[in-house]
């Protein structure tokens, strides 16, 4: 008889711990969650290994691959927990990382406010040294002036050193020897070099995320160094990796040196399970839809991959005001934050009209139904009121939810409105629904798509019950709701492959450029791709992907364009110039009538093979389909009527009914709304074909 070996994948988010132990020779899962423990995020990791391990029957020896994601980072550059970070950078730009883009969020806000750089002014040390555009240096680096630094960084008693020189993208001598210098004098301090870390154009975005890079260095090298002593004294032997923004994995040694890779660990999972399912079904076009307690987030998945985009915006001082965060020049899966989830809160706007969100109750006092003291309306509220949640089985029976003070908190706000607490309680279902649709149609239009062509996968605690709505506002055909939809990101930490992306500027006009030296640099980048995936352990083939930052000449912003594998001559520089006006016409519809087009940055993917996951449907349990029924409301003019409430968990492949029904599980309920049909396909899949009653 088989032995089985299996693997482990845990996501850390803010308030639970999402665990899942995959059996590599049968397929099946086991999941699990249990609170996150904030002070101590080991702690509570190890805690869920282990209650995950003993579910099954089997020890931490048994494991051959464990996959974390962790929102660590992106707590850390939140909070404001991180590291004494000081900054050595070219003589005048001492401050770029206060004046920024010397661009407003919001031109209407008189008391506007920004994000606190990571390095406050006095830690901001400058030398003289100063490199060209081009990559020449103009004035050396002085070790007096290194030494007097470092000096002053004792005084400091800084704990990580971020090194920004100008234009260090094109040549990165002074800045490898200023690390050297303060690795010898400074030993034990963590240096993070922006020619690694960031090396694109633009200072100020470079120097924010290479301080961001020190300034959370020290806190996950030692939550790093303490779960792996702690797992390695458990018999802990397989290899411990590391979820990416980027929708890949890493080693941990590479990791440490480069944590802003893990600012979005926990979305990209939860993208790259759509992907796998998606890639299952025979289905390449998908709109990834989470949707948990305060927000909600989606994603474009076009020829079976995520999309990725270059940077993103962390530790904003308006959540769901871009621009009023700090910009992270780091790969990241390519998603939308709506200021929709479960816990948003309904109100009457400042023009007499009923608004959800982008505030949360948040999971404490949470919801008026949780019992916790909430008072303000909510998603939830709104639902339960609707029939659409049990009170007895919310979180499957861990949570009862207080229909009573959901209808008090509703009927307040149905006051105000002059309605009913039924016409309320749909109008906030409806709106909500109605804003995510909204976002993810913005979102895909501005990518040159038509949103009809995308099949909705709804994952996460609160989309389930709305996804059938939002895929017949933008016009798909069909919604699927994964098996283990709750615990998506945990699952797609398990299919996510190996994968590096490597950047370099240069500026260049497509008329000028070097062939010979993009060539060379094209396969230096590829070269340093693959030796980090040999640190992270890689053998097999790798896969490389290779693309090019682009604009007409004299343009601000960029968009991406993918290049060809063929040899770097003339007619690939032809064939660059077409794939750019392609790719423009796909954005904009219109390309103007420019001679020149300019290159900014190269990029280079390399990835390992994704892991192969045979997964095995759940074991259907022996137990009534059918639970019962419960009244339920889609049209208000209408009223309550009775719809039949089925158990996930018994239902067969093959299942087909029209709606409206419920399907209860214990992360989440599917609503499946009148005109409606649902089928269970072979892997699990709730599949929900659209049709029949008006949005």
């Amino acid at each position: 008889m088989q032995s089985s070996s299996y693997r482990v994948a845990f996501d850390i988010g803010g308030t639970f711990t999402d665990l899942v132990l995959l059996d590599e020779h049968t397929g099946r899962t086991v999941l699990h969650k249990l609170l996150t423990t904030p002070e101590n995020p080991s702690k509570g990791s190890l805690e869920g290994i282990n209650q995950l391990v003993a579910l099954e029957g089997t020890s931490l020896s048994a494991l051959s691959l464990a996959v974390h994601g962790t929102t660590l980072v992106t707590n850390a550059v939140i909070e404001r927990k991180g590291a004494r970070v000081g900054l050595l950078t070219t003589q005048g730009f001492r401050d770029a990382l206060e004046i920024g883009r010397e661009q407003r969020y919001d031109i209407d806000d008189l008391f506007i406010t920004f994000p606190p750089p990571f390095v406050p002014r006095h830690a901001r040390l400058q030398v003289s040294e100063r490199m060209s555009r081009d990559g020449v240096v103009l004035r050396p680096l002085l070790d007096e002036e290194l030494e007097a630094a470092a000096g002053r960084f004792e005084e400091l008693e800084v704990e990580s050193i971020a090194i920004v020189f100008l234009h260090s993208y094109r040549n990165s001598e002074n800045e490898v020897a200023a690390a050297r210098f303060f690795q010898r004098r400074l030993p034990g301090i963590p240096i993070s070099v922006s020619s690694e870390i960031a090396p694109e154009i633009r200072e100020y975005e470079r120097t924010v995320t290479t301080a961001a890079n020190a300034y959370v260095i020290p806190i996950v090298a030692s939550y790093l160094e303490e779960l792996e002593a702690k797992l390695q004294a458990q018999s802990f032997q397989a290899q411990l990796l590391l979820m990416q923004s980027n929708g890949g994995t890493t080693a941990t040694t590479t990791a440490k040196r480069r944590p802003i890779t893990l600012l979005e660990s926990g979305p990209a999972g939860g993208a790259i399970y759509a992907a796998d399912v998606g890639k299952r079904l025979g289905l390449s076009e998908l709109l990834a839809f989470d949707m948990g307690g305060t927000t909600a987030k989606a994603c474009l998945i076009r020829g079976g991959r995520a999309d990725l985009a270059p940077a993103l915006e962390a530790g904003r001082v308006h959540r769901f005001k871009r621009g009023s965060g700090l910009p992270i020049r780091s790969p990241v899966i390519d998603m939308i934050e709506i200021g929709a989830g479960g816990g948003s809160i309904a109100r009457r706007s400042s023009l007499g009209l009923l608004e959800v969100g982008p505030d949360s109750a948040g999971a404490d006092p949470g919801p008026a139904c949780y019992g916790r003291g909430g008072t303000s309306p909510t998603v939830t509220d709104a639902n339960l009121l609707l029939g659409y949640l049990d009170p007895s089985y919310f979180l499957g029976g861990r949570l009862s939810l207080d229909k009573e003070a959901a209808t008090r908190a509703v009927a307040t706000l149905a006051t105000d409105l002059g309605l009913d607490e039924l016409s309320m309680a749909m109008g906030i279902h409806v709106l909500v629904s109605e804003n995510m649709a909204a976002a993810a149609r913005i979102h895909i239009v501005e990518k040159g798509e038509d949103p009809r062509r995308f099949t909705v996968v709804a994952f996460g605690g609160a989309a389930p019950a709305h996804a059938a709505r939002v895929g017949r506002l933008l016009g798909t055909q069909e919604v699927i709701v994964p098996r283990a939809a709750g615990t998506a990101s945990a699952l797609g930490f398990l299919v996510a492959p190996l994968a590096f992306d490597v950047t370099h500027s240069m500026p260049t006009p497509l008329s000028q450029l070097d062939l010979r030296r993009v060539e060379t640099l094209l396969t230096d980048m590829q070269r340093e791709g693959g030796s980090l995936l040999s640190e992270a352990g890689h053998t097999g083939a790798t896969h490389v992907t290779r693309s090019a930052d682009m604009r007409i000449l004299g343009q601000v912003h960029e968009i991406n364009v993918p290049l060809g594998s063929e040899q770097v001559d003339e007619e690939w520089a032809e064939a660059l110039r077409t794939r750019f006006e392609e790719v423009y016409r796909r954005h904009f519809e219109h390309l103007p009538p420019f001679d020149d087009y300019e290159v900014l940055n190269w990029r280079v993917r390399v990835a390992g093979d994704q892991p192969e996951v045979n997964w095995l449907a759940d074991e259907v349990v022996d137990e009534p389909q059918r639970k019962g029924t419960r009244r339920a409301c889609f049209d208000p003019k209408a009223g309550f009527i009775d719809v039949p409430v089925f158990n996930r968990y018994a239902l067969e492949a093959g299942f087909s009914c029209p709606g409206p029904l419920i399907v209860e599980e214990r992360e989440a309920t599917t609503i499946v709304p009148p005109g409606d049909t649902l089928l269970v396909d072979e892997y699990g899949n709730l599949r929900i074909r659209l049709g029949g009653i008006d949005a």
